[in-house]
């Protein structure tokens, strides 16, 4: 269900689930949820050795989870079920090493009957230099 929060209430509600969490969303663990409501989350992750591939750069398929968890997590600020992926898309454009700080920023972009759209960047919070650009699909159901 929809959280329907804003701000320091949205951080600390996202924060608890994945705390809290178990199964796959403890992956998340090392990520600090900034900011979110109203469609859009922002988040931080120092990238670590536990992120990386064998060249120590920010593994691909953890770039995949950051943009489809994130991305989620801003769904989940509107008044509707956080609904299952039809399609995930991501375009690698640089990289970023073990010991960078990333920020993570999703937004919703459209929402229609069944489906909702949303788009997330990675970016290097040094200079902002893009890392990757993901668009995120999910079929969906209003409470």
């Amino acid at each position: 269900m929809g959280t329907r929060k804003k701000g320091l209430e949205f951080v600390k509600h996202i924060t608890e689930i994945i705390t809290k969490s178990t199964g796959f969303e403890s992956h998340m663990q090392k990520v600090k949820i900034l900011d979110g409501g109203d469609g859009v989350c922002t988040a931080e992750l120092k990238v670590e050795r536990e992120h990386a591939n064998m060249y120590y750069f920010l593994h691909g398929g953890y770039i995949m989870t950051l943009v489809d968890m994130v991305t989620t997590y801003a769904l989940m600020s509107k008044p509707c079920h956080p609904g299952v992926s039809v399609d995930l898309s991501v375009n690698f454009l640089n990289g970023a090493k073990v010991g960078d700080e990333v920020v993570i920023e999703a937004n919703l972009t459209k929402v229609g009957k069944y489906l909702a759209f949303i788009d997330c960047t990675l970016k290097h919070k040094k200079d902002d230099t893009l890392i990757a650009k993901g668009t995120h699909l999910k079929y969906i159901k209003f409470d």
